[in-house]
């Protein structure tokens, strides 16, 4: 019953973070099967993430990067021709790499080992908090006191279910 407390609340946050009433067009079906299967993705990520680091270590991390590497430089170099393959590039491109996959992936390998899936995604629903802080910091966004408290929402939702999982015990 816990559970459906907190679901609650994260919906409470997010329907304050939702500009419902600022729009009168409809939803994009098309949009909405993507974000859908965006999610279902996401949820496999988890799991078979999961799996991959408590069987492999960081080296999982390694080996899918590699493997979407070599799957997408095709496109890439077909894309932007020569100019990918320019020696200025390749320190940007190396850095980009390094700061925005590898060491993030290989964390995310090493957490998953660790963690439970449902502990997982709970601490991964604190990334709207960290986006909207960067948001403010560095961009100077706004936001208004409800959407504020969607955060807050949704945080606080994070929390309770963390630590009803530690009082419950781990996940099998």
């Amino acid at each position: 019953r816990l559970d459906l407390v907190w679901v609650a609340l994260a919906v409470a946050g997010l329907l304050c973070l939702l500009p419902l009433e600022r729009t009168s067009a409809h939803l994009d079906l098309t949009g909405v099967v993507w974000a859908l299967t965006a999610g279902a993705f996401w949820a496999l990520y988890i799991v078979f993430g999961q799996r991959a680091g408590r069987a492999h270590g960081p080296t999982a991390a390694t080996w899918g990067l590699m493997v979407a590497a070599l799957a997408i430089a095709p496109i890439g170099v077909w894309d932007a021709g020569t100019r990918l393959l320019s020696h200025d590039v390749w320190p940007r491109g190396l850095a980009i790499a390094v700061l925005s996959s590898a060491l993030p992936y290989t964390l995310e390998m090493i957490a998953l080992r660790q963690l439970s899936a449902r502990v997982y995604g709970t601490l991964m629903s604190l990334e709207p908090a960290g986006a909207a802080l960067v948001g403010l910091v560095l961009l100077q966004e706004r936001l208004s006191l409800v959407q504020w408290v969607g955060i807050v929402a949704v945080m606080m939702a994070s929390a309770g279910a963390l630590g009803q999982e530690q009082t419950v015990g781990p996940e099998l």
